[in-house]
């Protein structure tokens, strides 16, 4: 009877060693998130398993290029995934599938050819990003509702950035940032 209890108890001590190591990373550091729709294609596809680091950010300031998970700003309810193209205090420029970042005097057209097919869209706007602003597209660009339809998108509402698709194995890799 003493050797029940004591496996019970050990059992207990295992679970409860578990919950504190996992409950603090899966709430505070890394969040899992599934991609819903094909906003993100080529990239993404529906069903992808990601993996989204919730921390980072508080560290370092979001990139252009980088993969984000976000709270939608008109409905904080629902989570978006988007890649960043304007920075806070840059303006951004769409003219068909040509995308210009300016900021000050300094001007450049965003090559985007590393990671996404040749795309030529009829989207003409002009958008100019405070301090605490960013701009931020899918990549497929026909199915995305983004920065172009409800604007800038604040720093409150990034979540993290995506680091890791998980599933399905055969997609499994590490998602890094493009340089321009």
């Amino acid at each position: 009877m003493k050797g029940v209890f004591l496996f019970i108890f050990e059992v207990i001590k295992i679970v409860v060693l578990a919950l504190l190591i996992v409950i603090p990373i899966r709430y505070f550091i890394f969040q899992p998130f599934i991609v819903k729709g094909n906003s993100m294609e080529p990239n993404f596809h529906q069903g992808d398993y990601l993996i989204v680091d919730e921390i980072s950010y508080r560290f370092k300031e979001p990139q252009r290029g980088d993969v984000i998970v976000f709270n939608y700003p008109q409905d904080t309810s629902q989570r978006f995934i988007k890649r960043i193209i304007g920075l806070p205090g840059e303006t951004v420029t769409m003219d068909g599938g040509k995308i210009t970042i300016s900021k000050g005097i300094e001007e450049k057209i965003l090559d985007e050819s590393t990671y996404l097919p040749k795309q030529n869209s009829f989207d003409n706007i002009s958008l100019s990003l405070n301090a605490d602003e960013y701009f931020v597209l899918g990549d497929n660009r026909f199915a995305s509702f983004d920065s172009r339809k409800w604007g800038s998108l604040s720093r409150d509402y990034i979540v993290g950035r995506v680091i890791l698709r998980t599933w399905f194995p055969a997609a499994m890799a590490y998602i890094s940032t493009p340089s321009y």
